[in-house]
């Protein structure tokens, strides 16, 4: 199953509208009978990912590969995960 990972902190209204879209296209694909599991991080719990990205989140990865940073397009996500 595809991993979707979302790194931002709690309190951030850009991590919020990017969890929206995420969780959007996630459940548009578990409907098609394709889940992908998402995992956040936040990068108050985590120095490594604070280093890391700092003000650059949200911060997208799919599998272990980054693929977004403040904006996450759903088409885009959508043809990511279906290729």
């Amino acid at each position: 199953m595809p991993t979707v990972t979302l790194i931002g902190k709690p309190g951030c209204h850009l991590c919020d509208d990017a969890r929206a879209v995420v969780q959007d296209v996630l459940g548009d694909l578990e409907r098609q009978g394709r889940p992908v599991r998402l995992v956040e991080r936040s990068i108050l719990d985590d120095a490594g990912l604070q280093e890391a990205y700092g003000e650059d989140i949200p911060v997208v990865l799919v599998g272990e590969r980054f693929f977004a940073r403040w904006h996450v397009d759903p088409e885009r996500l959508r043809a990511e995960l279906t290729a």
